[in-house]
């Protein structure tokens, strides 16, 4: 093992606060920061990490942290897994580039075999294929791309509450304009943003929050013009909402009856985050087009765009792909990513993570009426906060929570359209231990309110 997988190993997986959070090399850097970065590319937590390694982060004053966010769902199997920073130094020496439409690769081809082994639906009779990308914004604008060279129709379809990026058809796709789209110009047109499933608001079944979604499109779209439905299973920025029961299988069905495809967007959900490979799985659908990114190479840049062959075989030579898109360093880190979901049994552990943290969150909901809700799956979990007695968000406590968890070395963050929410995306290795110390912060920080 080198020098510098045992210092980073040696990172102890506990909180600790020397300084004030930021500490003075971090209000430093920050000084520097803001003469140079411009005040767009926000930070939610100043403090400047200089290592990292399973959930814990340490800041350049010496400060350990919890990481409850892993990078917004990134760093899913951990910070700086040995295998995969083997695999990474190791590409690194071979091939770092070469474009993949110029001269391929295999860590190329492994990562798609890798992915069409696991799509829900994929068989040898009818398989599915893979073009990969940088971020899940390209995922998603090549998913959409794809579903209209395939169909011959424009329209794309998404729900309310949902998030997709922030390129200029991404940031028209997502429910919430502000700060996303805002000021930056004329939004991609033939979209249509459709109620959803959010049962706590609704109080819908499945089946209900579906047909309401179907008269909708039909009404305001029309069936015949589109191309796709892209849906998040679990919607991540819009709060971590899981929709009811039978509501995907539903607009899955009516999909397929209509020749629209059906894109699922696991961009933060999928890669062993919630107990199963992609959170669809869960649902019972077996997706036309599968969208990654984020924890799928432990921390380098990858997404995926796997769809049914017939479907992606449509696009004309030259019509996809990138520069940098596949580049054999992430794809070697996503192989290693891969063996180390099934090696080290990380979908058991999600399951572990959401039955501890999710029954200790429960308790804090019993003891704390300002929780209307705790729900997700795996390690994608959220309590969603509102006045007592209403259903009304509750911004400022959230915000709240987030700066007192900070000051005691938890970093937290925040999710739905009104920021009602806070949401927990841990690592698949986080300790019971630093579940127990992040709930009791948060314990503190609601009785610290009351």
């Amino acid at each position: 093992m080198s020098q510098a997988t045992v210092t980073e190993a040696s990172i102890p997986q506990e909180r600790l606060v020397v300084t004030e959070i930021p500490g003075p090399r971090s209000r430093e850097l920050h000084a520097r920061r803001q003469a140079v970065v411009p005040p767009g590319v926000h930070s939610v937590l100043p403090v400047y990490i200089e290592r990292a390694h399973d959930s814990v982060l340490v800041d350049v004053d010496g400060n350990r942290i919890i990481d409850v966010c892993g990078g917004i769902g990134v760093t899913t199997i951990g910070h700086t897994d040995d295998a995969v920073v083997e695999a990474a130094r190791e590409q690194l020496g071979r091939v770092t580039h070469t474009l993949f439409t110029m001269t391929p690769y295999e860590p190329y081809v492994r990562v798609a075999e890798f992915l069409a082994q696991h799509v829900p639906g994929s068989t040898p009779e009818s398989p599915y294929k893979t073009l990969l990308m940088n971020s899940g914004a390209e995922a998603v604008e090549n998913g959409v791309k794809i579903a209209r060279k395939h169909t011959g129709r424009p329209g794309v379809a998404v729900l309310e509450h949902a998030y997709h990026g922030r390129t200029m058809l991404t940031s028209s796709m997502n429910f919430k304009g502000a700060p996303y789209a805002q000021g930056y110009g004329p939004r991609a047109g033939d979209i249509y943003k459709a109620p959803n499933s959010y049962p706590l608001h609704d109080g819908l079944t499945g089946p209900e929050a579906a047909a309401r979604t179907i008269k909708y499109l039909e009404k305001v779209a029309g069936a015949e013009d589109l191309a796709c439905l892209v849906v998040e299973p679990i919607q991540g920025e819009g709060g971590f909402i899981v929709p009811a029961d039978g509501y995907l299988p539903a607009l899955a069905e009516w999909c397929r009856a209509n020749g629209i495809v059906f894109i699922a967007d696991e961009v933060q959900a999928g890669m062993a985050r919630t107990g199963t490979v992609f959170s669809i799985e869960q649902f019972g659908v077996e997706p036309d087009i599968v969208l990654s990114a984020k924890g799928i190479a432990g921390g380098l840049p990858l997404a995926g765009i796997t769809g049914r062959a017939e479907i992606m075989d449509k696009s004309q030579p030259g019509g996809l792909g990138g520069t940098f898109g596949g580049n054999p360093v992430s794809c070697a880190a996503a192989v290693a990513v891969f063996e180390q979901i099934e090696q080290q049994g990380l979908l058991t552990e999600a399951k572990r993570i959401e039955a501890t943290f999710g029954s200790a969150l429960r308790r804090l909901a019993e003891k704390h009426e300002s929780i209307a809700e705790v729900r997700g799956k795996g390690a994608m979990l959220a309590i969603e906060f509102v006045k007592p007695g209403t259903l009304e968000p509750d911004t400022e406590l959230v915000t709240h929570v987030i700066d007192f968890a900070a000051q005691r070395g938890v970093l937290l963050l925040s999710s739905g359209v009104y920021n009602q929410a806070i949401r927990f995306l841990p690592s698949l290795k986080m300790t019971d231990a630093l579940i127990e110390d992040v709930v009791s912060v948060l314990d503190e920080a609601l009785s610290a309110r009351a």
